[in-house]
């Protein structure tokens, strides 16, 4: 199947998660769940991989569970090495569709995970400079690939870097990239508790409270139209993240949002 045919990157996530031949009803509520499926998506891929090395799908597959495989690392050195698998399959996608935005996207993650590594050093800051870069073309190629993710992951990336000089951290761009992401698919709960988490560290509480707002509005559809293993992970993070949100405007501002 042509790339340019396939869906977004969270649709990839569905289809390894498939691969990897875990039932869809398996328990995924703890971190060792969560390592064994990457684990097996990440052997899964690889296979098929290997059997079609020339193919674009099956390639943006592997990439994609190399970066959620190092995103679940136990140490620095695993992190690295699956990284770095992830980034060479990736400049494979890159060379072969130069204006695939996925490609660029995928590329950028695992240079991500690779910059996490080798934290703090002068590769690792040089690194960030080149995921920015990729991050950027691949919001130009295509900004709503994975639920507006270039733009997601280009707003996080300035609002967690340190700032001038130390490295590219912006508040300014970091609102401007979350606040569009949230703009280009607001039914996605990760985009609006990003820029909800975003606010609350800004101290702009009206800003937070209407995005928390916001959050509780698309929260019942989105548990429906976001489901199944694919986003087990999701679900346990966003929960969390939700809680500890409400808790820290109340905390803050002594009332509900």
């Amino acid at each position: 199947m042509p790339m340019k045919a396939v869906f977004p990157l969270a649709c990839f996530a569905a289809l390894w998660w498939a691969a990897s031949g875990v039932a869809a009803g398996a328990p995924t509520n703890s971190a060792p769940t969560f390592f064994s499926l990457a684990q097996h998506a990440y052997a899964e891929t690889e296979a098929q991989f290997l059997l079609k090395t020339n193919d674009v799908a099956a390639a943006s597959l592997f990439a994609r569970a190399c970066f959620e495989y190092a995103d679940l690392a136990t140490n620095e050195t695993q992190r690295a090495e699956l990284a770095k698998v992830g980034i060479t399959v990736s400049r494979q996608i890159v060379a072969k569709d130069a204006k695939l935005g996925a490609g660029h996207y995928l590329l950028a993650m695992n240079l991500g995970e690779l910059a996490q590594a080798e934290a703090p050093s002068l590769a690792a800051y040089k690194l960030v400079h080149e995921v920015e870069r990729e991050f950027k073309l691949a919001a130009d190629l295509d900004v709503k690939l994975d639920y507006a993710g270039p733009a997601r992951t280009l707003g996080l990336l300035y609002f967690q870097a340190p700032g001038w000089p130390f490295s590219i951290g912006n508040k300014h761009k970091a609102q401007e990239w979350l606040e569009k992401a949230v703009t280009l698919s607001p039914e996605f709960p990760e985009n609006q508790l990003n820029l909800a988490e975003a606010y609350l560290k800004w101290r702009s509480k009206d800003e937070a409270a209407k995005t928390l707002v916001n959050l509780e509005t698309i929260w019942p559809a989105a548990k429906t139209n976001f489901t199944g293993t694919a986003h087990a992970r999701d679900w346990h993070d966003w929960t969390e993240r939700r809680k500890q949100l409400r808790e820290e405007f109340q905390r803050l501002y002594k009332t509900a949002p």
